[in-house]
């Protein structure tokens, strides 16, 4: 996906790291992810959620929490309702943006912090909220932490270890933590909320999901990441639940719908990143792209891809379509076809004007499976491949006309 990486302000004046994941095509919705305690944006989940919700047409942000990852301030000091009020920060940045109520996701004490922060915000910024793994009680962090928390609140800060890693926490840290009641400020909750957890995860377990569930107020949803670990370190989990949220937020998210519908042809719009190309038909969309190693970003077919495909599947339709009419054993056909950009010199059926040009050649290989068609029979469904719509549009006098409009 297209990613931007921008800079968010918080309300104290410091500065936020933030990646946007954009959807190639047009934008129908947006959505902000915060990372589990002492991750980053980077983490798998975020990056695999805000992804695949890019991938649905709905633009994710994914942010680093005052002093973890590239964001200024101090994280030995911040606290939840730090971390909350960099969630609003950021709703407020993505509102701005895209003029629509934000969908909400949460990792671990992300999640609690994505609930306490739509509790504050309300139906009007916040379209639903999806949590994974997170506590019920915010002061549950406080186990995962190494370290002699008492000789901190004595002397006012020191040096623990979370996850491995070294920080230095104050004791207004610990204080802020252990005044968060998550469950009295669920109450507050009026948006749809998904819940995801893992009931082997062994750093919080899975009776913080159901004390969430039940606080919650309907429409509420549960869904079981059976066998996944706390951190979605398997890629197949961590794909999982992204693809789970955004199947269920694009029910809650304003949707716009601003595709052109054109009631015969197609109609293309530019959309994001270097060659990020939407395409509509009267009933369908996709997306076309170029791979990276042409500067795109590999999100779609190439144009040369949709050319080819679009012989590949005329032809396919063509000899299916003769064969059932004659009523023959046929039982399909696999088509391989590329594109060859310099066929003048190897062509032996080409005018002298057109060798002295760049003729281009479209090469096709035709497999029909199945063992009971005849020797006859297959060389004519071959001889009827030639015979279908596309193949006699691209070899017949095709003329393209352009003309400038000022709306479609």
């Amino acid at each position: 996906m297209p990613t931007e990486n921008l800079k968010i302000t918080t309300a104290k004046g410091h500065t936020l790291a933030a990646a946007l994941e954009l959807p190639t095509g047009l934008v129908r919705g947006a959505a902000l992810f915060a990372h589990c305690f002492t991750c980053t944006k980077q983490s798998k989940a975020a990056t695999a959620v805000t992804r695949a919700l890019a991938r649905e047409g709905i633009a994710a942000l994914r942010v680093d929490f005052t002093g973890l990852g590239a964001s200024e301030g101090d994280f030995g000091s911040a606290g939840f309702a730090s971390d909350v009020e960099d969630l609003v920060a950021s709703v407020d940045y993505m509102i701005a943006q895209f003029d629509c109520p934000i969908l909400l996701v949460g990792h671990s004490l992300g999640g609690a912090a994505v609930l306490a922060a739509a509790s504050i915000l309300g139906r009007e910024k916040v379209a639903a909220v999806a949590t994974i793994g997170a506590p019920s009680d915010v002061p549950h962090v406080l186990h995962n932490i190494k370290g002699d928390l008492e000789e901190i609140e004595r002397v006012g800060e020191g040096k623990v270890t979370i996850g491995g890693r070294s920080f230095v926490l104050s004791a207004e840290f610990l204080t802020k933590t252990r005044e968060v009641e998550l469950l009295d400020q669920m109450t507050k909750l009026r948006v749809p909320l998904m819940i995801m957890h893992s009931p082997t995860d062994a750093i919080v377990g899975v009776e913080h999901a159901g004390k969430l569930f039940d606080a919650a107020k309907h429409p509420k949803s549960f869904v079981s990441l059976a066998g996944a670990d706390h951190l979605l370190t398997n890629d197949d989990d961590a794909n999982f639940a992204a693809q789970m949220i955004a199947a269920w937020a694009v029910r809650y998210l304003a949707n716009k719908d601003m595709s052109p519908k054109p009631e015969s042809g197609v109609v293309v719009q530019t959309g994001n990143g270097k060659f990020g190309t939407e395409v509509f038909t009267s009933r369908h969309r996709f997306v076309a792209d170029e791979p990276a190693s042409a500067g795109g970003n590999d999100t779609g077919p190439t144009p040369y891809d949709l050319l080819l495909a679009a012989l590949g599947t005329c032809t396919a339709m063509t000899m299916k379509m003769y064969a059932d009419r004659k009523q023959w054993p046929f039982e399909g056909a696999r088509i391989a076809l590329t594109h060859n950009r310099d066929h003048a010199k190897d062509c032996d059926h080409c005018s002298d004007d057109e060798v002295s040009a760049n003729v281009q050649s479209l090469n096709r290989k035709i497999e029909l499976l199945g063992d009971e068609l005849t020797a006859e029979q297959r060389a004519k469904i071959i001889e009827i491949a030639d015979k279908c719509p596309v193949h006699r549009t691209l070899e017949g006098h095709l003329h393209i006309h352009t003309e400038a409009v000022e709306h479609m």
